[in-house]
């Protein structure tokens, strides 16, 4: 299938006071998140992008704008809500000092499968509703423009490791094992028989390669292969 770039939104004013924004509207990015974001968008900009869907809250539809402002063409920007940030219910707005001491916290740090926040939902329906939306994103790019499309997604931190974790075949109670920065970038290539997690977490090098790359190979490279033209 077509390659997926999945994006965090760059650091958010939230962010960088400890609170646990959730869905809270009016989160924006602060200096350094846009900073951030801009410098993704650059290293965004050697890869022609057929489409760059963001979650639908403000932090991610700023970042999207700076990836959007270095693409010379004119990728699809679809907004779904089905990658929006986890329903964090009477958590959302509190600061993660304060929440550490509830006894959730424990469950969502060593078995989030177990985790489901009060007035919000189970961190196994995020993933649900992540995964199955970038999958058929995923199938539809590929239809359209063919197996070497490249596409963004620009999310939150949650929803991406939960993805990364489901292409890893990770369960769900690992994930706290994944990082992802603001801004950072995660790539899978979605294939035939099985997902291919090319990078992830990360916020430098060269992407250039993606311009040209061939589409997933069925089977896997057997020693490791002779990586990126």
């Amino acid at each position: 299938m077509a390659t997926v770039i999945l994006v965090r939104h760059g650091r958010t004013t939230a962010n960088a006071s400890g609170i646990l924004a959730g869905r809270t509207a009016g989160v924006k990015l602060d200096e350094v998140g846009r900073g951030q974001a801009d410098r993704t968008g650059e290293r965004l900009s050697v890869v022609p992008l057929v489409a760059v869907v963001s979650s639908p809250l403000e932090r991610c539809r700023q970042t999207s704008k700076f990836i959007l402002e270095h693409q010379e063409g004119s990728p699809a920007t679809p907004i779904e809500r089905a990658i929006t940030e986890c329903d964090y219910g009477d958590w959302q707005g509190q600061p993660l000092k304060d929440l550490a001491k509830e006894k959730l916290w424990g469950v969502v740090q060593s078995q989030p499968s177990a985790a489901v926040f009060p007035g919000g939902e189970s961190m196994q329906a995020m993933q649900a509703r992540s995964v199955s939306a970038i999958r058929r994103l995923d199938a539809q790019f590929e239809a359209e423009h063919g197996p070497t499309a490249v596409w963004a997604a620009v999310s939150h931190g949650d929803i991406i490791k939960s993805i990364l974790a489901d292409a890893l075949g990770m369960h769900l109670d690992l994930f706290q094992r994944i990082s992802v920065g603001p801004a950072s970038v995660s790539i899978i290539r979605y294939g035939a028989t099985r997902p291919d997690v090319v990078s992830t977490n990360s916020v430098a090098g060269d992407l250039s390669w993606l311009r040209a790359a061939p589409a997933p190979a069925a089977d896997a490279a057997v020693g490791g292969g002779a990586g990126n033209p």
